[in-house]
Formats: C-alpha cells, sequence, structure tokens
C-alpha cells in the first residue's frame, strides 16, 4: 500500500481562475505563466486547464519544448529571452517570442541567422532595478532592435514591484508611459496584484497618456494559481480564486496525552490538558514547511483546528480536540480543498512559515503522488 498523502490539480479551478482575471482586463490577453514547472504543478498536469489563455510565457526552453509537444500551436513567450546565441535558434525552431532585457541580447540577435524575424519583447526597468534597460538607454535599445533584419515586431514590457503593497504602480506607470510613449507595439506590463488592483483601461490611458499605458497582455502568475497576490491585505476568496493545488494525507496513529506531556522533537509543545492527537502521514520531505509553528491551520475531515509541536520529515502532529470523530485514517488537508468543501487556503499556511504560497506550491516533493481532477 502506499504511503497515504496526495497532491491533487484542480483543473476546473484553473480555467475558473483564468475567466477571474479575464474579468479584470477585459481588454487584454493573457498570458499563462507557467514557469518553474507551472509553479510546482507540472506543465502537463495544468495545461488542460490553461489552454484556454492567449498564450505560455515561461523562463526555460526545455519546458517551452514540453509546452509544444502537448500541442500548444499559439504564442510562448521566454520571460528571460535567450541565454546563449543557440537559443535563439530554438527560438526559430519552436516560433517563441522573447524577452529582451540587456544589450548582449541584442548582440545575439545580430548575429543570428534566420530567414524568419522574431518577435520580441524589449523590457524596460523603470523602477525595480532587476531585468530591463533604464528609460534613459530604453529607445536607445529600441532603434537597435528595429533595425535589425532578424527582428519582426517589438513589444514593450515591464514588471511591477509594488503592484501588491501600498506603493502601487503609479511611479513606474509614469516612467513607462513617459519613456515608449510615442514607440509603436503592444504592451505587456501587469503581473497578478497590477492585473487584479490596478488595471487601466483606454479611456483613462487616452485622458492621462503621460502617465497610464493599457496592458495590451497581463501576466498574471500567482492568481491563477488561486493564491492571493497581495495576501493578507485580501484572500484568495476575496479576489474569487479557487486553489489549483490540494495536498492531502491521513492520520496513521493517535496518541492520547495527559496534562503535561510533550509532543515530538524538542517538546516544544506540551499539553495543557488531556487531549487527542493524530499523527499525520506528511512532513518536511514531502514540501510541507518545517518552520512552521505550533498553530498552524488545517483541516481534518473539513473541520479547522492546528498543527502541535515540530514538523518531522515524514510526519504532523495535529490537535483533535475539534474532531472527536477523528481517528486512524482520518483525512488531513495541509492546504487546499477538503472533500467537504471547506477550503484552507495555501497563503495561510505560507505566512505561518514567514513565506508565499509560490514557495510552497514550487517545493512539492518528487515523492509525493499527484494526480488531476477535472
Amino acid at each position: 500500500m502506499p504511503r497515504p498523502i496526495l497532491a491533487t490539480i484542480h483543473t476546473h479551478a484553473f480555467r475558473h481562475n483564468l475567466q477571474r482575471l479575464r474579468r479584470a482586463a477585459p481588454d487584454a490577453r493573457v498570458w499563462a505563466v507557467v514557469k518553474a514547472n507551472a509553479y510546482g504543478h507540472g506543465i502537463e498536469r495544468a495545461f488542460e486547464g490553461m489552454r484556454g489563455a492567449d498564450g505560455f510565457a515561461l523562463l526555460d526552453f526545455n519546458e517551452a519544448q514540453r509546452v509544444r509537444d502537448l500541442g500548444w500551436r499559439g504564442p510562448i513567450l521566454m520571460l528571460e529571452g535567450a541565454f546563449e546565441l543557440r537559443d535563439l535558434e530554438l527560438c526559430s525552431r519552436l516560433d517563441l517570442w522573447h524577452t529582451v532585457h540587456c544589450e548582449a541580447q541584442i548582440d545575439m540577435l545580430a548575429a543570428h541567422k534566420t530567414n524568419v524575424p522574431q518577435r520580441v519583447f524589449l523590457k524596460m526597468n523603470s523602477g525595480m532595478n532587476r531585468l530591463g534597460f533604464t528609460p534613459e538607454r530604453y529607445r536607445s535599445a529600441w532603434a537597435r532592435l528595429n533595425a535589425l533584419p532578424q527582428v519582426d515586431e517589438i513589444s514593450l514590457m515591464t514588471h511591477f514591484s509594488d503592484a501588491d503593497g501600498p506603493k502601487g504602480v503609479a511611479e513606474q506607470m509614469s516612467v513607462f508611459a513617459r519613456t515608449s510613449r510615442d514607440l509603436p507595439g503592444e504592451r505587456s506590463l501587469s503581473n497578478s496584484a497590477a492585473t487584479l488592483r490596478h488595471m487601466v483601461d483606454p479611456v483613462q490611458a487616452e485622458a492621462r497618456p503621460e502617465q497610464l499605458v493599457v496592458s495590451d497582455w497581463v501576466r498574471p502568475g500567482i492568481a491563477m494559481y488561486g493564491s492571493a497576490p497581495d495576501f493578507p491585505s485580501h484572500s484568495a476568496a476575496d479576489w474569487g480564486l479557487l486553489p489549483t493545488m490540494t495536498l492531502a494525507a491521513k492520520i496513521i496513529a493517535i496518541q492520547e496525552l495527559s496534562t503535561g506531556a510533550s509532543v515530538g522533537y524538542g517538546s516544544s509543545f506540551q499539553a495543557p490538558e488531556p487531549m487527542r492527537v493524530g499523527v499525520v502521514a506528511c512532513g518536511y520531505a514531502d514540501g510541507y514547511p518545517r518552520i512552521c509553528p505550533t498553530g498552524t491551520p488545517v483541516l481534518v475531515d473539513g473541520i479547522r483546528t492546528r498543527t502541535v509541536g515540530r514538523v518531522s520529515m515524514d510526519m504532523i502532529t495535529v490537535d483533535l480536540t475539534p474532531v472527536p470523530q477523528a481517528g486512524a485514517g482520518s483525512v488531513v488537508t495541509l492546504w487546499g480543498v477538503a472533500a467537504n468543501g471547506a477550503v484552507l487556503s495555501i497563503d495561510e499556511v505560507a505566512a505561518q512559515a514567514q513565506t508565499v504560497g509560490y514557495e510552497l506550491m514550487c517545493g512539492l516533493a518528487q515523492r509525493v503522488p499527484v494526480e488531476v481532477a477535472p
């Protein structure tokens, strides 16, 4: 019998989240961002739920090949562009669009031998100081690209650093708008937080062209996977998003504790009164964060309770006080959706681990079996 732990990928949740994001940006096309193996979900598992998107965006050329192997013939955007000259040969062979964020990538394009010009996305560093040309160098980079026979259409893009917080996007939006104002080409600006919190409609942009830009393509990442980009200001439920991954395991043992009895390594939890605890077949070797303290929420048979004691490599201990009927074989939802429809947001668990939902999704261990639900 296999160890009783399972991750479930919810196809219907991807479709739901995509439609929610389309409502937030009704005039834009949507990139489904599937970098990092679709945020740990698996590209092949997530594809069916995301195939209604207008394109797929990612980083790794092997992953781009996998998307093509699934039968996708639409746009694929390489978010970090080419890393070396031979990557441009893959762009030609697989018909990939790619980001240009530095002079070296323009040099590679100039040296690339191709009969079919390539679609590129010229990235501006509008304030995040990660990738992209500074505003002072942006127009000259555009001019270099525009002069190359290897380049077809040039789209313009940037990335917001504070779309999820109080600073917002106004300053970066203004920099991008002023610098790119009269340059032709589609624009791609908005990540998940900007798509949900800061979308600009054409009327607004026309009224303030020096400050606002319409995003022709939005790039929602984490929201597509049912996580709130600005948690805890908003929850996934606040945004109308559904979890695309559930991690669940079963209770494999019950312990009856007397007052003062301790649980787990370091005896970090001591029972304040007589209580029952369940030992769950999930630990940090499965991708559950070891740092999660006593009190991290879980669902036992769909009822909310908490962890107690330290997370071990293969086991977690949970408080069964709110669930007296629970026993060996009861299902514990570590994040996602329980059988009764109750939801435990991955963001809540991540907050207890002092991280974000992205990391938990991407950290799902290979030893955890995965199934895909409709």
